[in-house]
């Protein structure tokens, strides 16, 4: 039943030209070089240090790893991150 609800997401979502990350809730992560990083849709806040900030998502975790970072906003699904991004990477649950 799962494989059938992400191809009809997925059909939705080219025949009604509805954005990915709105149709199967994906992140929608924005960065501005290697200094600010605009992360929206995530589950929440699961870690965070001036090296290391990682999120929820639905599926896994996003990991970002660099120095200084500062969180500059946060609302519940979204988050603006500043500092020296070094990595973004996502993680299987």
């Amino acid at each position: 039943m799962g494989k059938r609800k992400n191809r009809l997401k997925a059909w939705l979502t080219r025949t009604l030209e509805i954005p990915p990350d709105v149709m199967m809730d994906l992140p929608r992560i924005t960065m501005v070089g290697r200094l600010h990083i605009y992360i929206e849709n995530h589950k929440g806040l699961l870690l965070f240090s001036d090296q290391e900030v990682r999120l929820m998502l639905k599926q896994g975790q996003c990991m970002i790893s660099g120095k200084d970072f500062v969180i500059k906003t946060i609302l519940p699904e979204e988050i603006l991150l500043e500092g020296k991004i070094d990595e973004v990477r996502y993680i299987d649950s």
